[in-house]
C-alpha cells in the first residue's frame, strides 16, 4: 500500500531580472509505502530540500502532482510533520506546549493532550524538563522535542529536512539512535533528508541518490540491514558495502556538478 506518490513532479524557479530560470527538479516519480522509511542523499543544491517542500506543501509544483493518501496535496496540512535543521520550536512557549502545540490547534481535549505529552516526554527522554523554555536546552533536546511535537500531532508522514545537521558528530549519532527507535515501535512513514552517507543507510528501509541539479532521483537502494538495528551495524561488511556503492553514486554526481560549474 502506498502512502505518498510522486507522479512527474517538477519545479523551475523565475530567473532573477530577467536572467535564466532555475531547473531545480527534474520531472520526478516516487511511491513511499506505508510504514517506510525513506532517506534522499544527493550533492548540494540538486533539489533534496525543493522535493521535500514540495511534498510538505510549503511551495507549489511547476508540473506533477503529489499525492498522500490518493488525496492531492494542495499546501500545508496536519497530515504532515516537519522537522528542519534549524531549530523552530516556539521560544514563547514551554517544552510540554511546544508537544501540545499541535494537538491544541486542532482542540484536542485537555485530558487527552496532556496524556500525550506525557507519552512523548517520555519517548524523547525529557521527563522533568516540560516546563522549560528552548534557550534552556541544548540543540539535541530541542530537536528531540521538535520531533516529537511533530509525532504528537500524529501525521500521515513525517518529513525530516536534515534534522540533525547543525548538532555535533556525538550528539547526531545519539538523534539517529533515538529516532531509529521511535520508528521501529511507531512504524510512522518518513521521508528524510541528508548529506551524511553513513546516516542515510543507518536509518533507512531505502536510499533515493537524486542527480546533480536539476535534481532526478537516479538510484533506489534498498537496506535489508536487521531491526532492531544497533549502532555497531556501521562496522558490518554489509553496511560499508552499501557505503561503497553509494558513495561513488554520490561522488559521481559531485564530479559531475563541479565540471558543470
Amino acid at each position: 500500500m502506498n502512502k505518498l506518490v510522486i507522479e512527474n513532479l517538477s519545479r523551475v524557479f523565475p530567473g532573477v531580472r530577467g536572467g535564466e530560470p532555475t531547473r531545480a527538479l527534474e520531472p520526478t516519480s516516487l511511491a513511499v509505502a506505508e510504514n517506510d522509511f525513506v532517506t534522499i542523499l544527493g550533492p548540494s543544491g540538486c533539489g533534496k530540500s525543493t522535493l521535500l517542500r514540495l511534498v510538505a506543501g510549503l511551495d507549489t509544483p511547476t508540473a506533477g502532482r503529489i499525492l498522500l493518501d490518493g488525496r492531492p496535496v494542495t499546501g500545508p496540512g496536519a497530515d504532515r510533520g516537519m522537522v528542519f535543521q534549524s531549530y523552530t520550536l516556539f521560544p514563547w512557549l514551554t517544552i510540554a506546549d511546544n508537544i501540545a502545540f499541535g494537538l491544541r490547534e486542532r482542540g484536542v481535549a485537555p485530558a487527552e493532550r496532556d496524556k500525550a505529552v506525557e507519552e512523548w516526554l517520555g519517548r524523547i527522554g525529557l521527563k522533568g524538563f516540560e516546563r522549560h523554555y528552548p534557550k534552556q536546552l541544548s540543540g539535541g533536546m530541542q530537536q528531540r522535542t521538535a520531533i516529537a511535537r511533530a509525532l504528537a500531532n500524529d501525521p500521515a508522514i513525517l518529513l525530516l529536512d536534515e534534522p540533525f545537521g547543525a548538532l555535533d558528530n556525538q550528539t547526531r549519532a545519539l538523534m539517529q539512535e533515538l529516532l531509529l527507535g521511535i520508528w521501529e515501535r511507531t512504524h510512522k512513514t518518513i521521508l528524510f533528508v541528508t548529506h551524511d552517507i553513513e546516516e542515510a543507510i543507518f536509518l533507512a528501509s531505502r536510499v533515493l541518490v537524486m542527480s546533480a541539479r536539476p535534481g532526478r532521483i537516479k538510484a533506489d537502494v534498498a537496506v535489508d540491514l536487521p531491526h532492531p538495528r544497533h549502532y555497531t551495524v556501521k562496522t558490518s561488511p554489509e553496511f560499508s558495502a552499501l557505503k561503497a556503492r553509494l558513495t561513488e553514486e554520490i561522488r559521481a554526481e559531485a564530479v559531475l556538478a563541479a565540471a558543470e560549474h
